[in-house]
C-alpha cells in the first residue's frame, strides 16, 4: 500500500481518491492568476476533488534567453501566499537552486524539484530538510526504477514526505513518449506518484527558440494516467493558452477542465474501488 502524504489539510496517496494539482505554468501576474486559482477552486469544490495551486514564480529553464522566466521569488511568493489564504487551497512552485528552499519553505505546502534538476543531490539534500511535502519530477533522461536512489536521498535527512511526478521520457529529438508502466514501478518505493498530463505532451525545443507540444492529448493522457492507478494528476491550465506567457501549447484551456475532471473522477472512482 502506498503512504498517505500530507499536502496542507489534505492527504495524497493511500488509495484516496485523486488530487488535482493545477494551475498556470508561471504566473503571469497577481489577478490573472488569483482568478484562475478562484475559478478551479469552483470547480474542483463542485466536483468535490481534493485541488492545489500550482504556478511557477520563476522558469529558470526557458529554451531562449529572452523568454519571460515570471515575477521572480518574492513578487511570486507573495502572489501563492495570497492564494493560499484567500483561496484557502495548498500551493506548489518549483525551486531551482539551494538559495532560493529557506524563502521558499515559508510559503509553499509542496516543494517541488524540476525534473532537469532531479538528480542534483545539495539541492534535494535542502529541500528534505525543510520537512515539507517534496515532489520530484522524474528527468526525462531517467528510468523509473532509478528514482528509488532519489527518494534515498530525501529519506536520507529524515523526510518521508515524497511524491514522484512521471512527465514523459525523452524519445528522439524534440519529443516526449509516456511509458504507464512508470507509474507502477515508482509506486513500488512505496510513495505516492503523480501524473504530468501537460508536460508530457511537450516537445522540448520543438519550436527552435521554444518548446512546442499538443495540448489536445493532454485528455487522452490524463484518463489513462488516472486508469494506471496514479494519486495526482499534474495539469496546467490557462484562459487563453494561445496568449499564455510560457508553455501555452501544453497547456489546456481553463473552460475544458471542468468536463475533463467529471470523467477523471468516474475513472477514478473505479480504479480505487477495485
Amino acid at each position: 500500500m502506498v503512504k498517505g502524504v500530507p499536502v496542507g489539510k489534505l492527504t495524497l496517496g493511500g488509495n484516496r481518491p485523486f488530487v488535482l494539482i493545477a494551475g498556470p505554468c508561471v504566473i503571469e501576474g497577481r489577478d490573472i492568476t488569483l482568478k484562475i486559482a478562484q475559478t478551479i477552486q469552483k470547480i474542483t469544490k463542485r466536483l468535490k476533488i481534493p485541488f492545489v495551486f500550482k504556478a511557477s514564480y520563476d522558469k529558470a529553464n526557458r529554451t531562449s534567453l529572452v523568454s519571460f522566466r515570471g515575477l521572480g521569488i518574492r513578487r511570486g511568493l507573495s502572489i501563492l501566499d495570497e492564494i493560499k489564504k484567500e483561496v484557502g487551497v495548498p500551493v506548489i512552485s518549483d525551486v531551482h537552486s539551494v538559495d532560493e528552499v529557506a524563502e521558499a519553505k515559508k510559503i509553499l505546502d509542496i516543494i517541488q524539484i524540476p525534473a532537469f534538476l532531479c538528480r542534483q543531490t545539495d539541492l534535494l539534500l535542502v529541500a528534505g530538510e525543510t520537512q515539507k511535502t517534496i515532489n520530484i519530477k522524474k528527468g526525462q533522461f531517467l528510468a523509473p526504477w532509478d528514482m528509488k536512489e532519489v527518494v534515498s536521498k530525501i529519506e536520507s535527512v529524515g523526510n518521508k514526505n515524497i511524491l514522484l511526478t512521471e512527465r514523459g521520457t525523452t524519445f528522439g529529438y524534440n519529443n516526449l513518449v509516456t511509458d504507464f508502466r512508470s507509474l507502477a514501478i515508482m509506486r513500488q518505493t512505496g510513495y505516492p506518484v503523480v501524473f504530468d498530463a501537460s508536460h508530457s505532451v511537450q516537445q522540448p525545443g520543438g519550436l527552435g527558440s521554444s518548446s512546442g507540444g499538443n495540448s489536445d492529448f493532454i485528455p487522452l493522457l490524463a484518463r489513462c494516467g488516472v486508469a494506471a492507478g496514479c494519486d495526482a494528476v499534474f495539469m496546467e491550465v490557462h484562459p487563453n493558452p494561445r496568449k499564455a506567457l510560457s508553455d501555452g501549447m501544453n497547456m489546456l484551456p481553463l473552460s475544458q477542465l471542468e468536463s475533463l475532471l467529471t470523467d477523471l473522477k468516474a475513472i477514478d472512482q473505479i480504479i480505487k474501488n477495485q
